[in-house]
Formats: C-alpha cells, structure tokens, sequence
C-alpha cells in the first residue's frame, strides 16, 4: 500500500498551547486555510490576542494540559461545536526548565514532565475516541530535536520529549489499519517564548545570565520562525508523514543522532570550537 495522505484543510483542528508561538501559528495558518479552530491554552489573554488574528470560527477553551477531566471536558466540547469532523489534535503546550541533574529541584521537573508528556497523553486519550469513531485524522504530538538527543542541562526537558516520541511511535503501530494517524513533530530551535516562560533558578552555562539574556541568546541562534514551522507541520501532516523534523538543525541533530549516537555532543563541541575560530580570524 502506498502513504496515505490527509486533508486537514477545511476540517476542524484542536490546537492546545495556542496563546503564542508554534500554536498561534498553526491556528492562523489553519483558520487561513478554511479549518474551524479549537485552541486551547493556560493563558487567556494570549488566547484572546490569537483568537483575533483568526479568520473563521474559533472556540476558546482556558486548560491546563495536566487535568485529564478538564482535557476529556474539553473534547466533549469540541465534539458538540465542531461544525465539520476533527481533521488533527495538536499536543502542543510545552515547557522547559534549565537545571544540571546534580542541582535539579524535583517540582521543576515534575512541572515539566506534567505538561509536556502528561499534557500529551492526556490530549491523546481525550480526543482519540473521536478520531477512531470518525476513523479518520490525525493526532499530532510535538516531540522537539531534543526528543533525538540528550543535552546537558536539559534532563526534564529532553525526558519528556523522548517520552512524547515513545508514546506516539507506539500509538501509531496501535492504530496500523485504521484510518488515524499518530504524527511526532520534532521542531529545532523555533523563536518562541518557551526559554522566557521557562524556570531557570541559575544559568545551567554558569556565566551569570538572567532569565531575559538567556532568551536573547537563544533568540539569536534559532533558525525558524513560528510561522515557518506551522508551514511545515501542515504541509508535513497532509502528504502523509510520520515525523515531521522543522529547520536545518533539527536535521542536522536527527543525522549525528543516527551516525554518532554516543558521540554527538562530541560532533557538537568541535563544531562550536571551529565557528568560534572562523570568526575570530
């Protein structure tokens, strides 16, 4: 059998973590493209400022990803609005924390592990009965580049996206013969305010940094904009694709993840050491 392929495009889309980044994003591409959106978000006020960016029917729904009844509320409330079949769930809310796992403070990581696998899970179980009963569409999980590889002070964080990749490799040989479809996006670095919104009780780099230099730093070295990942995400989604890898260094990490699984980080350093003489000379 050859790939299947999924319009989403005109159908509606459920969109959790919606009040800014890759979720704003996605949910105005959509509305752009004919898709009533359910976006959901902690944030309200953010998801009024995305709500009015739309272009078609939009339900707004305040949820923190961690409550399981409030994610199976919010599906049942969905399934009632929807004024056309749900085309793709996407996991999205995410969080990080900065921290050696020596210095780590157990609540920080939870707080990630809660919303950034939990969050999914609890997305998936909420709304994959009504994929199933459709039998059709997709649930679409953002896993990062740190879902490929392990970094240094970035335990919390890279444990939950490689538990979002377990989970939703798994549930896609689950739904084999179906017409569902489990999706892992694995973004790179995306300008977004997930390092702004992040908890940080000290620079894991140890120079010092505040919180605000921190983001500025990772700002400056992202190489894909929101609105460029949505672009990827649904084209990537609609030809049909099981993974879906945004910007040239998430490419790059899957690669040396593949060829180098032990000495990446190795591979890393030597390519930093090198830019930084190249510069200097």
């Amino acid at each position: 059998m050859g790939k299947r392929y999924l319009t989403i495009s005109g159908r509606t889309a459920v969109i959790t973590g919606a009040a800014s980044g890759i979720g704003r994003a996605l949910a105005q591409r959509l509305s752009a493209h004919g898709c009533p959106v359910a976006i959901a978000d902690v944030d309200e006020q953010g998801l009024k400022e995305t709500e009015a960016l739309l272009r078609g029917p939009a339900l707004l729904r305040v949820l923190d990803v961690r409550d399981a009844a409030a994610q199976r509320d919010f599906a049942d409330q969905v399934r009632q609005w929807a004024p056309q079949p749900i085309g793709a769930v996407f996991n999205n809310a995410g969080v990080t924390v900065g921290s050696a796992v020596l210095d780590a403070v157990p609540e920080d990581d939870q707080w990630v592990w809660d919303i950034n696998f939990g969050g999914v899970v609890n997305g998936t179980r909420a709304f994959l009965p009504i994929l199933v009963d459709q039998n059709e569409g997709a649930i679409v999980n953002t896993s990062s580049v740190f879902g490929l590889v392990g970094m240094p002070g970035q335990s919390a964080y890279c444990s939950s996206k490689f538990a979002v990749r377990g989970f939703t490799d798994a549930l896609r040989q689950e739904l084999r013969g179906t017409g569902v479809r489990a999706i892992t996006v694995h973004p790179g670095g995306v300008d977004t305010n997930i390092v702004r919104n992040a908890r940080y009780r000290e620079d894991p780099d140890g120079r010092g940094r505040t919180l605000e230099q921190i983001a500025e730093d990772f700002a400056a070295i992202t190489m894909t904009k929101p609105d460029q990942a949505a672009e990827v995400i649904h084209r990537g989604v609609e030809a049909g694709k099981a993974r879906i890898l945004i910007g040239p260094d998430a490419r790059m990490f899957d690669l040396l993840g593949r060829l180098a699984p032990t000495r990446y980080y190795d591979v890393l350093k030597w390519i930093e050491s090198y830019q930084r003489r190249r510069s200097a000379s």
